[in-house]
């Protein structure tokens, strides 16, 4: 069965491009994990504050104290805001890498599925001359018994 595959390098690389697309997705679900956690955690400081200004102001503050607790508040907010547009940029990057996965995944599919068409047409062909030898030695055979 000699012939090679004609488009093995074609279906080599393509795996090399679905290895690596793989790899690089499982870095963004990482990212997008981590992102994720990072915002959990910053929404519970942040609630957590809220908590504490909440029973420090029943307990009475005064002016300089409540106006510190507004602004650690505030910029508690926009940490929580800006982790926020973080996850999404990490979960929009993350669908694209899914979508580039899977565009890789069916393009390595077809050349597998043509590798296989071409082992099966090499399989055919081997067992049709394997064939045609075994007609021939038990036709010569056969003409040798007549004889």
């Amino acid at each position: 069965m000699g012939k090679t595959f004609p488009l093995q390098t074609l279906l080599d690389l393509s795996q090399l491009r679905l290895d690596e697309a793989t790899r690089r997705l499982g870095e963004l679900i990482s990212g997008e994990q981590e992102a994720s956690q990072r915002l959990e955690l910053l929404t519970q400081y942040r609630q957590e504050y809220q908590s504490r200004f909440v029973a420090a102001a029943q307990n009475g503050l005064s002016r300089e104290a409540w106006a510190n607790y507004q602004s650690f508040l505030a910029k508690l907010d926009a940490a929580v805001a800006q982790a926020g547009e973080l996850v999404n940029a990490s979960r929009r990057r993350t669908v694209e890498g899914q979508q580039e996965w899977v565009a890789k995944r069916g393009k390595l599919k077809a050349f597998d599925t043509l590798a296989q068409r071409h082992e099966t047409r090499l399989q055919y062909a081997e067992g049709k001359k394997e064939q045609k030898a075994q007609d021939e030695h038990a036709s010569r055979r056969h003409d040798a018994e007549d004889k």
